[in-house]
């Protein structure tokens, strides 16, 4: 197998074999789940520049207005434990649609400038719905019987975009005495994502939305045929566990740099109102890593290739924690943004080509659902710690958390499981 090839076909004897109707139908359906992902990335590229604001409205502690990661992660975890039952049951499509619903209800509370535990509240719902989106999209792409690598990153390009454009208006929108109306935005974009998942997968399930483009159903697992359910196969998968914990950890660097980064540049480098923009910053970097460096990733191989990323991301990070230079850590923070970037649509890809191919789905569904709730635990740690010391070890956390993802991802396995017996926990 090449370098970057995805196992179960090359695109090559791929497309080939679709209808004009089919093809057009796949490129409708990699375009609403970039949508959904965009969604993803704005939520959560627009906390960051809020937490200051935040704090002077609410009049609350780091360790208290981390309470919003907290429910956030809540909502992320309760939805990935529930993630492949529900699409089960009620189908991909449907799921899809719901999950925007309940976004928009969290956004509603958030909008409504509502007291702080209200306010809260609102991240729950926010996390639970961008569970589904998020492990939806990631699964289904997953799945496709194509070389996925290229729209993996793709797609996970847009969710930078989303997560770079969020800071550019929240900035904006946290100097004004209503800033709280920037969700009126997510509102927005939500509902609109809900309409697009309905007329793209009119609520069919995932086998259903599959034979739409061309692809016939998974071939069923030895385990399956004798009765095992999947929630058995996927979690007594050693590879899926080491995957989820890796993703929880990147995630957690990801959105804790976005979300304290501009708190970091205004009391550690005295950094002006426009400290927001570095947060931008540092997602366009993320964005445009995501795609300037496919060629490498495919050059190298994607297994080798997570190592050098994280490697430069901690020399970066330790050059933002040792020099003293507003101008220079913010161009370094572009830079970790950069080489930060390919590491989440490599692990979804890789995951693809290790994993039995009809728990890929519900496998990256959980993967993608409980990596995700790092988004929620360290920017709450971060918080927590920066209440009793300053908001200085945050850099020194940042780097700790690199450290451990060089170890985690030294145990995942390079090559196809055979079975769910194989490698399991």
């Amino acid at each position: 197998m090449e370098k970057g090839e995805h196992p179960l076909q090359n695109e090559d004897t791929a497309f080939p074999m679709l209808t004009k109707a089919q093809r057009r139908k796949s490129w409708l359906q990699f375009g609403a789940l970039c949508m959904a992902i965009y969604v993803a990335g704005w939520n959560d590229g627009t906390t960051g520049p809020l937490i200051p604001r935040l704090q002077e409205v609410y009049r609350v502690s780091y360790a208290v207005v981390s309470l919003i990661f907290i429910a956030n992660s809540i909502g992320f975890i309760s939805g990935a434990s529930v993630y492949m039952y529900l699409t089960d049951r009620f189908g991909f499509g449907m799921m899809m649609f719901v999950a925007s619903l309940i976004v928009a209800v969290g956004n509603a509370l958030q909008a409504s400038g509502a007291p702080f535990p209200a306010f809260v509240i609102g991240f729950l719902f926010a996390g639970f719905g961008g569970a589904f989106l998020d492990a939806g999209s990631n699964g289904y792409l997953a799945s496709l019987s194509e070389d996925t690598s290229t729209k993996m990153g793709i797609m996970h390009a847009v969710y930078g975009v989303g997560a770079m454009c969020a800071p550019l208006v929240s900035t904006q929108f946290a100097s004004l005495p209503r800033w709280h109306l920037v969700y009126l935005i997510h509102i927005g974009l939500v509902v609109t994502n809900g309409i697009v998942q309905a007329f793209t997968f009119k609520f069919k399930s995932t086998d259903e939305c599959l034979k739409e483009v061309g692809q016939q159903p998974h071939e069923k697992t030895e385990d399956s045929l004798q009765g095992v359910s999947k929630y058995k196969q996927v979690f007594r998968l050693r590879a899926v566990h080491l995957m989820a914990f890796f993703l929880l950890t990147y995630v957690g660097v990801e959105v804790t740099i976005g979300g304290w980064i501009v708190t970091f540049v205004i009391n550690e480098r005295h950094g002006g109102h426009s400290s927001g923009y570095i947060s931008s910053g540092f997602w366009g970097g993320l964005t445009i890593g995501r795609l300037a460096l496919l060629p490498l990733n495919k050059k190298l191989g994607e297994w080798r290739v997570i190592f050098l990323y994280v490697l430069l991301s901690l020399g970066l990070e330790l050059i933002v924690w040792l020099v003293p230079s507003l101008v220079g850590d913010a161009v370094a923070i572009s830079f970790v943004g950069f080489f930060l970037g390919p590491i989440f649509p490599i692990v979804m890809n890789h995951a693809g080509s290790v994993l039995p191919p009809e728990l890929i789905s519900g496998s990256i569904g959980w993967m993608a659902s409980f990596g995700s709730a790092g988004a929620a635990v360290f920017p709450f740690v971060t918080g927590a710690i920066a209440s009793g010391t300053s908001i200085n070890s945050l850099q020194p956390l940042l780097i700790a958390m690199m450290g451990l993802l060089l170890v985690i991802w030294a145990f995942v396995p390079r090559h196809r499981i055979k079975s769910t017996w194989d490698h399991s926990v």
